[in-house]
C-alpha cells in the first residue's frame, strides 16, 4: 500500500471512528483506545461524585464516559442526572472499561467519568450570612490526605453540616481521589478554603458559634458537652492533632471513649463519631 493511500485509509478510520449522537444524549460506543495523558480540565470518577456533579448546576461539565456494564446497573438514574438541571451537558461516550482506566491512568472509576471544571472556592462569609440557629461546621486542622478529607466531606453532609473548612496552606486541591471518597458531598456542603485557622474560629465566635476541639487527651468526654445550637467541630490532623492556638481558639476540648489497645482513631472515623453525638443530641 503506498503511503498516500494509507493515509487516506487512516483519514477515513478516524471520521469513522468519532461517536455518533443519539437522541438518549448516549453515544454508540467507539472503538478508539486512550493512552495520553488526561488533558484539560480534571476528571472526577465514581458513580456518586460523577452523578451528584451533573446535577449540581453550578458545575460546568465538558466531557462525560461510561461503560456499557455502567448503563445496564444504572442507565436510568444517569439519564435522570443529565436532566436534571438547565445546564448543558455533554453527550455520554460508551467505552471500554480499560480505555477510561487509560485515561485516568489507573484510577477505580466505577464504569464512569466526568471531566469538569473545579466549582468556585465557597467564602466563610457567606455561611455565617446564612447560619441559622443549630448550624453545624466542620473545621480540619492542617489535614493533607485527599481521601481522608473527601470521607471527612462525607460524613459532614450525612450529619447535617454546611460546611468544612481546611486552612489553604499545605492543605491538597480537590482531586477525583477526593471527590469520589466525599461521593457526591462535594457538591451539597461548602468546602472553604481559609488563609488562617485560629482567625476565622475568632469570626465565628463573634457570630454566635461554639467551637469544640477533639483531643485524646481532654479531660471530658464529647457527650458531657452541650453541643446544641451555632457549633464547629475542629479536628486536628492523625500525627499531632491540633495545634497549640487552635486549641486556645476552641471553647472546649473533649474526646471521644476509645479502648486503649489504639492510641487514636483515622481522622474521617473519628469525626463521625463526633458528628453522631452533635446528631443524636440534636434529635433527643
Amino acid at each position: 500500500m503506498s503511503k498516500q493511500n494509507k493515509r487516506r485509509n487512516t483519514r477515513q478510520n478516524r471520521q469513522n471512528s468519532g461517536p455518533r449522537k443519539n437522541t438518549d444524549g448516549i453515544a454508540p460506543p467507539s472503538p478508539k483506545a486512550f493512552s495520553e495523558k488526561p488533558k484539560g480540565p480534571p476528571w472526577l470518577f465514581g458513580r456518586h461524585a460523577v452523578i451528584a456533579a451533573l446535577e449540581n448546576p453550578k458545575r460546568n461539565c465538558h466531557r462525560l464516559l461510561v461503560t456499557q456494564d455502567f448503563l445496564k446497573s444504572h442507565g436510568n438514574e444517569l439519564k435522570a442526572a443529565l436532566h436534571a438541571t438547565d445546564r448543558k451537558r455533554p453527550q455520554a461516550e460508551v467505552l471500554d472499561r480499560r480505555d477510561i482506566e487509560d485515561m485516568l491512568q489507573g484510577a477505580v472509576h466505577q464504569g464512569i467519568a466526568l471531566q469538569a471544571d473545579p466549582l468556585a472556592r465557597e467564602n466563610l462569609d457567606d455561611v455565617i450570612k446564612d447560619s441559622a440557629e443549630n448550624t453545624l461546621i466542620v473545621a480540619l486542622d492542617q489535614a493533607t490526605d485527599p481521601q481522608n478529607i473527601g470521607a471527612v466531606l462525607r460524613s459532614a453532609a450525612g450529619f447535617g453540616a454546611c460546611a468544612v473548612l481546611i486552612p489553604d496552606k499545605n492543605a491538597p486541591e480537590v482531586t477525583g481521589a477526593m471527590a469520589k471518597a466525599a461521593c457526591g458531598a462535594l457538591e451539597r456542603i461548602a468546602f472553604i478554603r481559609v488563609t488562617n485557622l485560629s482567625r476565622a474560629l475568632e469570626d465565628l465566635k463573634e457570630n454566635g458559634f461554639w467551637s469544640v476541639g477533639l483531643d485524646g487527651y481532654a479531660d471530658q468526654l464529647i457527650s458531657k458537652i452541650d453541643l446544641k445550637g451555632k457549633t464547629v467541630l475542629v479536628m486536628g490532623n492523625e500525627g499531632a492533632g491540633l495545634r497549640r492556638l487552635t486549641k486556645e481558639k476552641c471553647d472546649f476540648l473533649a474526646r471521644i471513649p476509645i479502648s486503649q489497645a489504639v492510641e487514636s482513631l483515622n481522622l474521617s472515623n473519628a469525626t463521625a463519631v463526633a458528628l453522631y453525638e452533635i446528631a443524636r443530641q440534636r434529635i433527643e
